[in-house]
């Protein structure tokens, strides 16, 4: 079990960040996500796992103007 923004989410075995956005069903692009406090880069959501337990922080970026 993961925590996204504070709601439980199953978790995985090998999910990455990318797989837990489309599990959550986070459409928007811009997002900033954090694992465990730790920030991940955009270039990295393919690649950077979500451990069991983690606690994830998403955040839409607004845009316009």
């Amino acid at each position: 079990m993961i925590r996204v923004n504070d709601e439980p989410i199953a978790w995985q075995g090998g999910m990455t960040v990318r797989q837990m956005l489309s599990a959550c069903n986070y459409l928007f692009p811009l997002v900033i996500v954090t694992v465990n406090d730790t920030l991940v880069s955009r270039g990295d959501f393919d690649t950077t796992a979500v451990p069991d337990e983690a606690v994830v922080k998403v955040i839409h970026l607004m845009s316009g103007g």
